[in-house]
């Protein structure tokens, strides 16, 4: 039978990020012998309670402040950082991956037909500077690539008053080539380009599509309009440092390498419901594909509905969407089925119904030919029941 261990969690009970990381936690302990302690406490807040006279075998903690990093280092006990400040050095540390996120946004907004892209930062947070350098590196080197980021101002204190730049905001988005897809680097700096977009009577998202990452689903459905994010696995970035810990009371000396945590795609919502496409025959090609994606379509269907040759057609999807319209047709069916997995509790063979494929098994074949992982293996990851093994 496992050791039983006296775990304290410092983790904030603010943001749907956060409690993400504490389901995580819980369900792995929940097959192992172990208490938690936990108490409520925000993002920088200093929670103090842990450093009386309660005695820990380990830790997991969001270390956000230089006070807690002190009351934690003097704990000395083997501890998980589920933070991206990195204020405590020499231990194992678990964080989003910045790079598949970023490089999910981007195509996300790409299969909007978007080409012109920018980037809303907040270089307070380690994982927005690394989600503005993935960027950098995926959107390619330019003479106006500063023109396409926009940060907020440096400080030394978590609050910034965002409403005093919006002047700079709004000449900023003015600025930008039309449409464009903006990727910002959390739902919070999402909300507010919003609220600027609404303010200025920008037109969302006909002129500016926006993306956010975290998918909080209180705050991206009470923006206007609603906005599309980037689903993180918090779940499982919990699970893995549980997991991470788990070993390391077993006595396993593991280094401070990072785990990244892969996110599990995209929510799409009113803020990137766009189809940025000039060639007007592909464009009703396209709407045609998502609007029949329950239907067992194919390429003949969209000759029906569009006065073009197949040859034309191919022509024409390949200068606009660097794609054919079968890799079209493929893709919206892979992601309405990849969202009924995620969003739905329905069993294979009503998504198959839902999707138009006559059978659960060739809905498997079709899914994993697409994605590389099976819909049960996806739904699994999705709901944290295969949890992310952490490197040695």
């Amino acid at each position: 039978m496992d050791d039983q261990f006296n775990v304290a969690v410092i983790v904030e009970t603010s943001n749907s990020y956060a409690r993400g990381i504490l389901r995580g936690i819980h369900d792995y302990a929940r097959s192992r012998r172990w208490t938690l302690h936990l108490t409520e406490h925000g993002r920088h807040e200093i929670d103090e309670s842990f450093a009386g006279n309660w005695k820990f075998d380990g830790i997991i903690a969001r270390i956000e402040t230089d006070g807690m990093a002190g009351i934690i280092a003097a704990m000395d006990v083997p501890t998980v950082d589920v933070s991206a400040a990195r204020l405590v050095p020499g231990i194992p540390w678990v964080e989003t991956d910045d790079e598949a996120i970023c490089r999910l946004a981007l195509q996300h907004l790409r299969d909007c037909g978007l080409q012109n892209f920018a980037f809303f930062g907040d270089p307070y947070y380690n994982w927005s500077i690394w989600r503005q350098q993935a960027f950098e590196r995926m959107v390619g080197p330019s003479d106006s690539a500063g023109a396409r980021i926009f940060n907020l101002p440096a400080r030394q204190e978590p609050q910034v008053r965002w409403w005093t730049q919006r002047e700079a905001i709004r000449a900023w988005l003015d600025s930008l080539p039309k449409p464009v897809g903006v990727f910002a680097c959390y739902d919070g700096c999402g909300q507010q380009l919003l609220e600027i977009c609404r303010y200025y009577e920008i037109k969302v998202p006909d002129d500016v599509a926006i993306v956010g990452v975290d998918n909080d689903e209180l705050l991206c459905e009470i923006t206007t309009p609603s906005m599309s994010s980037i689903a993180p696995n918090a779940f499982g970035a919990g699970a893995c440092a549980a997991e991470i810990l788990d070993r390391m009371l077993h006595g396993e000396a593991l280094s401070d390498a990072k785990h990244a945590i892969a996110p599990l795609g995209v929510r799409k919502r009113v803020s990137t419901d766009v189809l940025a496409v000039e060639d007007r025959h592909v464009a009703e090609a396209i709407a045609f594909i998502r609007g029949n994606a329950h239907r067992n379509i194919g390429v003949e269907d969209l000759l029906g509905a569009v006065p073009l040759s197949r040859r034309v057609l191919q022509a024409r999807f390949r200068k606009a969407l660097n794609r054919t319209p079968h890799q079209e047709i493929a893709r919206v069916r892979t992601d309405a089925v990849r969202d009924l997995l995620l969003e739905t509790d329905m069993s294979l063979s009503q998504i198959s119904d839902a999707v138009g494929i006559k059978h659960p098994e060739y809905l498997s074949v079709f899914f994993k030919k697409e994605t590389g992982t099976t819909p049960r293996e996806y739904r699994d990851r999705v709901r944290a029941r295969s949890f992310p093994k952490a490197a040695d």
